[in-house]
């Protein structure tokens, strides 16, 4: 299982769902501040097996954003 993270607080933003399939490098989704915004990057292969927060709520920074799980 990959678990990604927050880099800071702010408002998540997914482009994904629970179940889709993801490749090394996709954008799953954005963090976003007055002055920032981070894309949420998928590590490695794998399908989405968690999504933490609901689209557009606020996270801190460290909150566990998504969790993948490795492709069968």
């Amino acid at each position: 299982v990959m678990k990604i993270y927050a880099p800071f607080a702010g408002i998540v933003h997914y482009f994904v769902d629970e179940g889709d399939p993801v490749e090394t490098g996709m954008q799953l989704g954005t963090v976003e501040t007055i002055k920032l915004e981070a894309p949420i990057m998928a590590p490695g292969p794998g399908i989405v097996a968690k999504v933490s927060f609901d689209d557009f709520s606020d996270v801190t920074g460290g909150d566990e954003l998504l969790e993948l799980e490795a492709k069968n």
